[in-house]
């Protein structure tokens, strides 16, 4: 048997590229594509087993230098396997890498499918458990056929090490992954059912785990992510999902024996994972910081938790899983992955382990298909393949352009099987008091006049969009002067530094001293703009007030000693924030009260600290 190594670009007489119809793209079109990068996308491949050929297993490389095993059972069925993620997810049966091995393996008058007995996961039936045994094979050993069979119908999972690839038979690579869904849904459901019966006899506790007490919605969330193995935590922002993920750890730590986890979350959140970790927990963490040299001598040293951010695994990325080699990797603020597109979510979502906790309070914001991103990492055979996703979610026009949703319901009952999402109104009972007041500001003439320019702009645009779709240019116009709107109604400073008309500092001197006459409080401003901080700060520094300044301009770790400072220093009173303390920081402190502000839309006082463990601020809003 002869394979085709010959590089990809010495290839002629391709035949012409698939036209690419978008969303209207059905399941033939995609096959089709597939065998076209097949012929045009594959630079190698490679025997691994000749004895076997060429029912065997082959070493795929493609022409972005990725390599992949391929395992060949049949020429004619679309029984063939893969490890590549689109084989995992596409439910087609095939990907380019195992079209790219059937032509070019010359078949040369032999059978169409594999003499042994063949072990494999139907990608197509919901990934069930599949048995083939050639007929020659069952008449001359019966005992080994009824042997596999009888396998096959009990097994749950394989253990890797005892796949067989000789001359009778052979199991499919990373069968255990091959359990059917339901069963192992009904297998997690079995285990957390005993464990709450053992929580209500009281012979079990989570608080035994920790060194302060959760509040029992967050001990649902605990059980939630630490028994759905890989899970979304999609609880409002305040109600404390980093300490249920740092319980789960450690409870699966105990239940099984998991000996790291790698946390993902935005940079400035890292000294808040660290301060979690040590409030909540007496396992050790690491934040990683520095060069290049630095973060992988303290990957590969780290403690039961290491902590890092996006853009570290952004630049780390093919190094982490030998490196860490995590039990459980947590992406805090996981929203960072929801645009499908970028260089980010892709490096995420090559990182594996057994557990994942993915925690957002914002699961979809303006898009499913945001959902869509977010959950490929939890569980990509959940939503299926995008173009599938598409067509089952979204109404199409003729030109496969998406005009509205359908199917939600369905969408809706696929995603709780691994979201949980509380709002503050569903724990309401179980949260500690707190007072919101709302003051309105009006602009001034100058405001109102910047702000019907800006106006005026937007409904140009969106006159235009009414008749046809936006060109890239002119959307990024509409997003630029509704940003312009939203600055000119805190400041004209934001944008004219020569004006400084800003209702709102009236408001904000007024509040202070009159909240500062409390001794115990202390009062958290933010804003989505630093320019209008900045006023703040000016006006701090006149009065002798001292505060705590984090904005993006300021390194991380300077951002650590600021927080801390705000925390433990009675004399700051003040923690001037930006949008780099705007998801996930917790800045809650032992005191019988604290205020937020947040002149970004408009000011508002607290008198009550978040959830325990859990972060609380008014955000910025159009």
């Amino acid at each position: 048997m002869a394979a085709d190594k010959r590089p990809t670009k010495r290839r002629r007489n391709w035949p012409q590229q698939p036209v690419f119809r978008g969303w209207l793209s059905t399941d033939a079109d995609e096959i089709t594509r597939r065998e076209w990068r097949g012929r045009t996308e594959i630079d190698d491949v490679a025997v691994a087993d000749a004895h076997c050929a060429p029912f065997c297993d082959y070493q795929v490389t493609s022409s972005n230098g990725n390599r992949y095993a391929v395992e060949v059972r049949a020429f004619g069925e679309r029984i063939n396997s893969c490890e590549c993620r689109d084989f995992a997810t596409n439910g087609l049966g095939t990907c380019k890498h195992i079209e790219g091995v059937l032509q070019r393996v010359r078949r040369r008058g032999r059978s169409a499918t594999s003499p042994r007995i063949e072990v494999y996961v139907d990608e197509r039936r919901g990934r069930s458990l599949r048995l083939a045994v050639p007929d020659a094979v069952a008449s001359v050993s019966p005992a080994l056929a009824e042997d596999m069979r009888h396998l096959c119908s009990r097994a749950a999972r394989f253990d890797e090490g005892a796949r067989r690839t000789q001359a009778d038979g052979r199991i499919q690579s990373g069968c255990a992954a091959g359990v059917p869904p339901a069963r192992r849904l009904a297998g997690r459901v079995r285990d957390r059912t005993a464990f709450e019966t053992r929580l209500a006899t009281g012979e079990r506790s989570i608080d035994d785990l920790l060194r302060r007490p959760l509040l029992p919605y967050q001990i649902d969330g605990v059980l939630h992510l630490a028994f759905g193995e890989r899970a979304l935590l999609a609880d409002d922002m305040g109600l404390g999902k980093t300490v249920q993920a740092i319980a789960a750890c450690a409870l699966l730590k105990e239940l099984r024996g998991i000996e790291r986890v790698l946390v993902v979350s935005p940079a400035s959140l890292k000294a808040e994972w660290e301060e979690q970790i040590r409030l909540f927990s007496d396992l050790p963490a690491t934040a990683v910081f520095g060069n290049a040299a630095e973060r992988r001598r303290q990957y590969r040293g780290g403690g039961f938790f290491t902590l890092c951010n996006y853009e570290q695994v952004l630049a780390d990325g093919d190094d982490l899983p030998a490196l860490v080699r995590p039990d459980v990797i947590v992406l805090d603020e996981a929203q960072r992955i929801k645009n499908l597109q970028t260089k980010t979510a892709a490096a995420i979502k090559k990182l594996d382990s057994r557990y994942a906790f993915v925690l957002t309070g914002t699961p979809l914001e303006n898009r499913i298909d945001e959902l869509y991103s977010i959950l490929q990492f939890v569980d990509p055979s959940l939503l299926g393949p995008l173009f599938r996703f598409n067509r089952d979610f979204y109404e199409l026009d003729d030109r496969g352009r998406p005009v509205g949703y359908r199917n939600l319901d369905e969408l809706a009952e696929r995603v709780s099987t691994v979201m949980l999402r509380r709002r503050k109104e569903d724990v309401e009972s179980e949260l500690p008091g707190r007072t919101a007041k709302t003051f309105f500001v009006t602009m001034t003439e100058t405001q109102r006049s910047l702000y019907s320019d800006y106006e005026h702009l937007v409904g140009r645009l969106a006159a235009i969009a009414a008749r046809r779709p936006l060109t890239k240019e002119e959307f990024e116009k509409l997003q630029r002067y509704l940003a312009c709107m939203r600055m000119v109604c805190d400041t004209t400073y934001i944008l004219d530094d020569q004006s400084r008309d800003c209702p709102k500092m009236g408001e904000i001197e007024r509040l202070l001293p009159e909240l500062l006459a409390d001794p115990a409080r202390k009062i958290i401003v933010f804003s989505e703009w630093v320019r209008m901080l900045s006023l703040v700060r000016e006006y701090a520094s006149d009065a002798g007030l001292e505060f705590a300044w984090h904005t993006g301009e300021v390194p991380q770790q300077r951002r650590r000693g600021e927080i801390r400072r705000f925390r433990e220093d009675p004399d700051c009173r003040l923690f001037l924030s930006s949008e780099s303390g705007g998801v996930g920081l917790n800045l809650k402190r032992r005191t019988r009260s604290s205020t937020w502000i947040s002149p970004g839309i408009r000011p508002a006082s607290s008198n009550a600290s978040p959830a325990p463990g859990g972060s609380g601020r008014s955000g910025p809003s159009p």
